[in-house]
């Protein structure tokens, strides 16, 4: 009876495995996005935006949003905004739907986005975010409590119920304007990199890491010092990869990009993620 019981147990688990293989569509292609505010989405989405998004283009909503009738954990069509219940236009809108517009009809496109305006790389730090939570102003708190306190954690938690869907195969940051001129930035990303290929159990060779600089000089970006640094990220993270702002607008704060330039920007980070992917 024992041993019956064994060969029933051992039934059960490869059934269980047959299931999850089965489940998990490796045409679903997932990509985690983080950073501040130019991630996040500065500019105002405009109706262009809101129509014909295919609805191979998916979203995982990592808040709740009544207005949206969104809840946290659960896949949308991409319409903005990606980010929370009231953000803007960010390069991911344009992201996805460009990926799609290359990528085979049985392909989908699946994205995360928890980014918090103004927040330094720190913030994304699982070891030390508390420290740097509690010497924040009080309206970047306000916003990472949105995320229950741990943006970092909430990332984590979205991407492990996106790899039950879909095959992780890339991630998108964009920060840098308020670690502006600091030489450590790379390492910084480096760990918080490093930590999200450890906690969700993904190899760095197959996943890599595409930072988009900040506004550019030939915009008069306020920070578009800190590109020399961003520049020197794939010396850091061997499977790291710059997107050029070169000409992406920006607004009248010389700090964000404006609808016309997340766009570009997002479409120059899907022809990297495709070329990369062979497409």
């Amino acid at each position: 009876m024992a041993m019956k019981r064994v060969y029933f147990l051992i039934i059960i688990g490869l059934l269980a495995t047959s299931f999850n293989a089965f489940s998990q569509d490796k045409n679903f292609y997932i990509f985690l996005s983080f950073g501040q505010s130019n991630m996040e989405g500065n500019a105002k989405f405009e109706a262009q935006d809101t129509i014909n998004v295919d609805s191979r283009f998916q979203v995982l909503e990592a808040v709740d949003c009544p207005n949206l009738g969104r809840s946290k954990g659960n896949w949308y069509t991409a319409v903005p905004p990606l980010c929370r219940c009231r953000t803007g236009l960010t390069p991911v809108d344009y992201f996805g739907r460009a990926m799609l517009a290359k990528l085979p009809e049985n392909a989908r496109v699946g994205v995360i986005n928890v980014s918090i305006g103004g927040c330094k790389i720190e913030l994304f730090d699982k070891d030390n975010y508390e420290s740097y939570v509690e010497k924040s102003p009080n309206w970047l708190k306000n916003m990472v409590k949105e995320y229950d306190g741990n943006p970092y954690g909430r990332l984590v938690e979205m991407a492990k119920i996106a790899q039950k869907d879909g095959v992780i195969k890339g991630i998108l940051l964009h920060q840098g304007e308020s670690n502006t001129n600091d030489s450590l930035w790379t390492k910084k990303v480096k760990l918080v990199y490093g930590n999200l290929m450890k906690d969700l159990h993904l190899k760095p060779k197959k996943v890599p890491l595409l930072a988009g600089e900040t506004v550019n000089a030939d915009q008069g970006g306020i920070c578009a010092s800190m590109n020399k640094i961003i520049a020197t990220l794939p010396e850091t993270i061997k499977n790291a990869h710059v997107i050029s702002s070169s000409g992406c607008t920006d607004a009248a704060d010389n700090l964000h990009f404006d609808a016309a330039g997340y766009r570009e920007l997002g479409k120059r980070y899907a022809e990297k993620m495709l070329s990369l992917m062979g497409f």
